[in-house]
């Protein structure tokens, strides 16, 4: 949900205007038949989303279909009860429809925020997603605590989730790490893949099934999914003509905060190809290669970014329009198609 400048007229709309337009967009991706939309958590200017429960919530009354999820909910920063009263209101509300989708966080702001040292960047994930199952599991909570945390002594947390148990998902940037936390734990993850070559991911893919086997879980019912960036358009070169100054503008500010060399035409062009990491072009070039990760990876769920920076809200809006009833169609018939012939 980025509040970047234009880069053609250098006009920055108001982190109101676009919680508005986010909020328009989910219920269009429920219309057009979408699955899942999901809206990530920050805390800069140049986002609007620092609270992603409140975001799906307000769209949550007037869609009837599509699932819910933080994309993600920085984990590490926050409180595990208030993340998991703050989804279970959201599951309540859309009638079971909401997933928390925990991370680390590849953005840093909320640490000082919120006090935490970034040297305990690991540990306060481990700690509180510990907390975050146990709320799950058990609606009365006894927990030894820790030294970023107290403890809780049977004590309830309240509301209740309709769905049992509130899907919790892993996210990962692609830490060996995490994938074998997620599989031990019988979790679905979520890999971001925002650069190089999917298929890379594959033994990554194949780290998080043999932590799931070894810890007793069938690893072939567990979901995995990725995230990429990507835009549909009506042609791949008007789509990936019209992706390309938002999205330069956005990866060289934070490139430069990173250390990263700067984003270029001949960057971005290379990451369309068919084996690379952007989901840029017309609706049959974007399904084959979802298609491609599919056969590649084995993923069952795929998050398309479609605005990394400010793009006009018409335009993300027929971006979705197409995703759902263009994209979405193709790569279930041919799934279906695959499937039947294995």
């Amino acid at each position: 949900m980025e509040t970047t400048p234009d880069p053609a007229t250098g006009k920055v709309i108001s982190h109101a205007e676009r919680l508005r337009q986010a909020v328009e967009e989910i219920v269009l991706a429920d219309q057009v038949g979408l699955d899942v939309y999901g809206v990530g958590e920050h805390h800069r200017a140049d986002y609007a989303s620092s609270a992603p429960a409140v975001v799906l919530a307000a769209a949550a009354a007037m869609t009837k279909r599509i699932r819910l999820t933080s994309a993600v909910t920085v984990l590490s920063s926050d409180d595990p009860v208030r993340v998991f009263q703050d989804f279970s209101t959201l599951d309540g509300i859309s009638n079971g429809r909401a997933e928390i989708m925990a991370g680390r966080g590849s953005f840093i702001e909320s640490f000082p925020l919120f006090g935490y040292s970034l040297d305990d960047y690991d540990e306060l994930f481990e700690e509180k997603l510990e907390l975050l199952l146990a709320i799950r599991s058990s609606e009365k909570v006894t927990w030894s605590g820790s030294r970023h945390r107290p403890a809780i002594h049977n004590l309830g947390v309240y509301p209740r989730p309709v769905q049992n148990p509130l899907p919790v998902w892993i996210a990962s940037g692609g830490n060996p790490e995490s994938a074998v936390r997620a599989g031990t734990l019988g979790l679905p993850i979520v890999f971001a893949i925002i650069g190089g070559m999917p298929e890379r991911f594959a033994p990554l893919v194949a780290l998080y099934k043999e932590a799931a086997a070894r810890a007793g879980h069938d690893p072939d019912k567990l979901p995995i999914a990725t995230h990429s960036h990507g835009f549909v358009g009506e042609t791949t070169e008007q789509a990936a003509d019209l992706f390309f100054p938002s999205t330069q503008a956005q990866m060289n500010v934070i490139g430069r905060e990173r250390g990263w060399p700067p984003y270029t035409r001949a960057t971005y062009d290379a990451a369309r190809s068919l084996r690379g990491a952007l989901y840029v072009g017309d609706p049959e070039y974007v399904a084959e290669k979802i298609i491609l990760l599919r056969k590649n990876l084995g993923v069952t769920r795929f998050f398309l970014h479609v605005n990394v920076g400010t793009l006009p809200h018409r335009e993300v809006m027929r971006a979705i329009e197409l995703l759902g009833t263009k994209v979405a169609p193709i790569v279930h018939k041919e799934l279906a198609r695959i499937e039947t012939k294995e």
